[in-house]
């Protein structure tokens, strides 16, 4: 299913995402000349890999009967190598259960797995753009 973006004339740059049923709003920074009215294309990245990260624990918990209550994650990026081709997101879980030290060994093993950690990592993305003129 397509993710379509569109606009938001209520701001210089925001865009309207539309993701089946849901909306967000991304905007650049003040300091990028956006409004700040919503996370960034950047912050949209690195959330996607935290929340795959916490959905991939709490799945895998809940299949494996680990008693997983609460994941809490924070996702810290270091964009200083952008530039030159490196890109650094440090993920940090913590997770709340009466988890025994391997259990809490196996969800780290299962968190740096997640989907979206393999997307980013090991799989060679390509993309096609296309551009047209708007009626």
């Amino acid at each position: 299913m397509p993710i379509e973006l569109k606009r938001d004339r209520s701001a210089a740059m925001a865009q309207l995402l539309t993701i089946r049923s849901h909306t967000l709003v991304s905007d650049g920074s003040q300091a990028e000349g956006g409004a700040d009215s919503g996370p960034s294309p950047h912050d949209l990245y690195d959330a996607a890999l935290g929340a795959c990260k916490a959905l991939t624990v709490m799945w895998y918990a809940r299949k494996k009967g680990i008693p997983v209550d609460d994941v809490h994650t924070v996702v810290e990026r270091d964009d200083t190598g952008e530039r030159s081709g490196v890109y650094r997101l440090t993920a940090s879980l913590k997770i709340q259960g009466d988890l025994t030290d391997a259990q809490l060994h196996e969800l780290q093993t299962v968190a740096h797995k997640c989907p979206v950690h393999k997307l980013m990592s090991t799989v060679t993305t390509e993309i096609t753009t296309h551009v047209e003129r708007l009626p």
